[in-house]
């Protein structure tokens, strides 16, 4: 049976989400995609062409054709903002799945997760599929999956850190009380990270700095493949218990004495 996971009426094979910013050009961007085998990017409305033809545009190069695009609404800082900058991308014609982010302090890009809510019920009742970016707390979490998002995507440590997942037991909490699909978002910087965030029973991670900022970012990029692959694997195969005694791995039976 295939290993899959559903974001509304669409069905991933791949766990791995990336970002389209900081890339040095469109081109290394599609390079790094394609080497991660990802099947859905995220692109930021207010930051990426993907609306105005006349310019270059990230879509020429990422098309909608081959990749499934999660508009995202970074930069925003009130609920409206976020509600404004969502339409304007169901506008563009990239479909209805949005990724919604609030920002509530400057500094550590953490969400405002009031204004997340906010944002989110409106969305969700004006037929988005919605994917909101929040903290690590199960309390919002379980808030914004009873408004009816499609998804929660709590972070694992603040933007562009790569500090890891700092939170561990949080995340677990989360994802056994979950209905809906998990994304780890932000936070990850090497491929240990995302696999640990699969081991932990994530659907899924989503990452841009970790990959765009890396010395060769499309190596990187296929790094992240593997690593969540290999996380994947293990949560589905079922680690060990911890002893805190050695347990022989060989049989004693038949010894000589």
């Amino acid at each position: 049976m295939e290993d899959t996971f559903s974001l509304g009426d669409r069905t991933f094979r791949s766990r791995l989400i990336v970002g389209t910013g900081k890339y040095k050009d469109f081109a290394e961007t599609r390079r790094a995609i394609d080497a991660s085998g990802a099947e859905m990017v995220t692109v930021a409305v207010r930051r990426v062409n993907i609306t105005d033809p006349g310019k270059e545009n990230l879509l020429d190069h990422v098309p909608p054709e081959k990749f499934v695009i999660l508009p995202n609404t970074a930069g925003c800082y009130t609920a409206d903002e976020a509600i404004r900058t969502a339409r304007l991308a169901r506008e563009a014609g990239v479909g209805n799945l949005v990724k919604i982010e609030v920002i509530g302090d400057e500094k550590t890009l953490f969400p405002d997760v009031a204004a997340t809510i906010e944002a989110s019920r409106v969305l969700v009742n004006e037929g988005f599929i919605v994917l909101p970016y929040v903290t690590d707390d199960p309390v919002a979490c379980k808030k914004l999956e009873d408004i009816g998002c499609a998804a929660v995507m709590p972070l694992a440590a603040p933007i562009g850190s790569g500090l890891g997942i700092r939170n561990p037991y949080n995340l677990k909490i989360i994802i056994e009380q979950s209905r809906v699909p998990v994304i780890v978002d932000a936070g990850v910087g090497c491929a240990s990270d995302a696999a640990r965030a699969l081991e932990l029973g994530c659907d899924a991670v989503l990452m841009n700095t970790a990959i765009a900022g890396a010395n060769d970012p499309v190596l990187m990029a296929e790094a992240m493949r593997l690593g969540v692959e290999a996380g994947r694997k293990s949560f589905l195969a079922g680690r060990i218990a911890r002893k805190l005694y050695a347990t022989a791995s060989s049989p004693i039976e038949g010894m000589l004495d």
